[in-house]
């Protein structure tokens, strides 16, 4: 089951698609809700390969954005 409650310990991260399979470089550490306002002000391409890792999943910002 995802975590989803707004104030859940995330870790907002964007993972480039580079020759050696990318990098993971993290954006923020805190609450859902917040990693979630910083996601949405970033380009369409940068959310493109933007991820939110909460204590038991990993699930793409697009795909938690669609249902938030």
């Amino acid at each position: 089951m995802r975590t989803t409650y707004e104030d859940a310990s995330v870790r907002l991260y964007h993972l480039d698609g580079g020759p050696e399979g990318g990098a993971a470089t993290t954006l923020f550490y805190g609450p859902l809700s917040e990693a979630m306002r910083i996601a949405e002000q970033q380009t369409a391409e940068v959310q493109e390969g933007l991820f939110i890792a909460t204590d038991n999943d990993v699930v793409a910002f697009l795909d938690l954005f669609e249902g938030y």
